[in-house]
């Protein structure tokens, strides 16, 4: 079978919006559609999703895809031989067994309003936030899916009594996808794959299976979580009423471990993710290691049911992107988020001001839900340039504060130490990658297609089905020919002076939580 005769779609399902890609069998994109979903602020700190809103625009993007690839000529509905699926990690959602429909908004994992749950169960808990640390890699924090899940049983009437009539299934948006794309009330599987279980703060990183001791000092009833499965295998058919019905899906995985896979990143490689926030991922092999710097332990990726574990480290920034749109949406300082390279590039620097995003709280390495954000360094003569340049700056050095984490951690990477792996819409912003570049001190290396993310959901598809080999799809040196590399071009003198500068407007963030009061 040739490369043209053969298709694999990818449901890439994101914080701000979900896309459906369709790649060739070189694993080239030949049809995409995407659709914005609305993000919801109910209170300060509180974000939440529609579930029925993210399912429709699934269904849309799925559809108008396919209409494209068609048009363009390509035999879609004869060619499609399986989907992959990658998601959003850690938002989470209890819906009706019975009914389909959720009982309240998904809450979005950079939601803070479990901060109190967290504080109760480090109170309550003799190992206080670490107490889990060593049965599922994660600290007690309001990023994570359980304390999310703990919120909705206390404070939503509905979930409770579901709970208690059997009638409530919990997953995360993977799961909440797949049991629809499955059939829903009529037989949907209930599921989710070892990555996005692995950020539910349930799932024991030794057995890749919920940690009863965990489900019991929490007291979250087993029957409610769903069943996990690896990354790579048929999972089940799409049902009735969508546009691809009969098509297996064959792939899952957490949007940041999708995004590894498409960067082909072997044991001890980096990447960095830019969306909405910003994701650095070690690929460990098939050792734990355990961070004593603020990292997080977690899954890389297990590529079929009998297929070995890859762990990773991660530290995860919770503001990048976002803060992109947050000079857009709140201050209107530019129109589209495109417009931010232009007027960042007015100034050479940013005038001696550094803005630190912590909008609800830092993640990795300081993990401060106390923070908030601030502008420090201002004078009469800072103009919007210099804000727009700081608002790119703070994303690089919070990228730098991880890396510099994991090299403490971990000397795995010191290989690829000259480079570090990039992806995410953010990355077509060449003064943001140049400014990473120089902020590290190593070359940053962004792909031809930065849209790694669905395509590693593509390829744990197309693996399952036996489409691709892993040769494929970790033959780096073919995806690097044209790759572009930006080298650091800043002084270490002067590199380690704005390190300093930066971490010392973060201590400034600490302790602000209750401004707001």
């Amino acid at each position: 079978m040739s490369s043209e005769d053969v298709f694999i779609g990818a449901i890439d399902q994101g914080t701000t919006s979900s896309r459906f890609i369709i790649y060739d069998g070189s694993s080239k994109a030949i049809g995409i559609h995407h659709v914005e979903f609305t993000q919801f602020y109910p209170q300060p700190g509180w974000v939440e999703h529609d579930p029925m809103e993210i399912l429709e625009s699934v269904k849309v993007c799925v559809a108008k895809a396919v209409d494209k690839a068609t048009a363009d000529g390509f035999n879609v509905d004869k060619g499609l031989k399986a989907i992959g699926l990658t998601n959003q990690r850690e938002t989470a959602l209890v819906w009706s067994k019975s009914t389909g429909l959720p009982f309240y908004n998904a809450i979005v994992w950079m939601d803070a309003r479990t901060s109190s749950i967290c504080r109760r169960l480090e109170n309550e808990l003799s190992g206080g936030r670490n107490h889990f640390v060593e049965r599922c890699g994660l600290p007690i924090s309001t990023y994570f899916s359980a304390v999310k899940l703990l919120w909705l049983m206390e404070n939503v009437s509905a979930v409770k009594e579901a709970i208690e009539k059997k009638d409530a299934l919990f997953g995360t948006i993977d799961t909440w996808l797949i049991w629809n794309l499955t059939g829903g009330v009529k037989g949907g599987l209930h599921v989710t794959d070892v990555s996005n279980a692995s950020r539910t703060m349930f799932m024991n990183l030794k057995t890749l299976q919920w940690d009863e001791t965990i489900l019991k000092t929490l007291k979250i009833p087993a029957e409610i979580l769903p069943k996990i499965v690896s990354n790579s295998e048929v999972i089940g058919e799409i049902g009735a009423g969508w546009p691809i019905a009969g098509i297996p899906i064959a792939g899952c995985l957490g949007d940041q471990h999708a995004a590894m896979l498409g960067q082909s990143c072997h044991k001890g490689e980096a990447k960095s993710t830019y969306g909405t926030g910003a994701f650095i991922l070690l690929n460990t092999g098939e050792g734990i290691v355990k961070s004593t710097h603020g990292l997080l332990t977690t899954l890389a990726f297990k590529l079929g049911p009998n297929a070995p574990t890859n762990y990773a480290l991660e530290g995860s920034v919770a503001i990048a992107g976002a803060a992109v749109q947050w000079l857009r949406d709140g201050l209107g300082l530019i129109s589209s988020a495109s417009e931010i390279e232009e007027l960042a590039s007015e100034v050479e620097n940013t005038g001696g001001i550094y803005f630190v995003p912590a909008f609800s709280g830092l993640f990795a390495p300081w993990w401060r839900e106390d923070a908030r954000g601030v502008i420090v360094g201002m004078t009469r003569l800072t103009n919007k340039a210099h804000i727009a340049r700081a608002v790119l700056e703070s994303m690089c050095f919070q990228v730098k504060e991880v890396l510099d984490s994991m090299h403490k951690d971990s000397t795995l990477d010191s290989k690829e130490e000259s480079l570090l792996r990039v992806d995410g819409g953010a990355t077509i912003n060449n003064l943001l990658m140049q400014i990473q570049a120089d902020l590290l001190g190593r070359s940053v290396v962004r792909p031809v297609d930065i849209e790694t993310t669905a395509l590693g959901a593509a390829y744990a598809a197309g693996l399952a089905i036996g489409v691709w080999k892993e040769e494929h799809i970790f033959n780096c040196k073919e995806k690097m020919k044209n790759a572009k590399v930006f080298r650091p071009l800043m002084s270490e003198e002067l590199r380690k002076k704005k390190f300093e500068s930066w971490c010392k407007a973060v201590s400034k963030t600490f302790d602000l939580a209750n401004l707001a009061l």
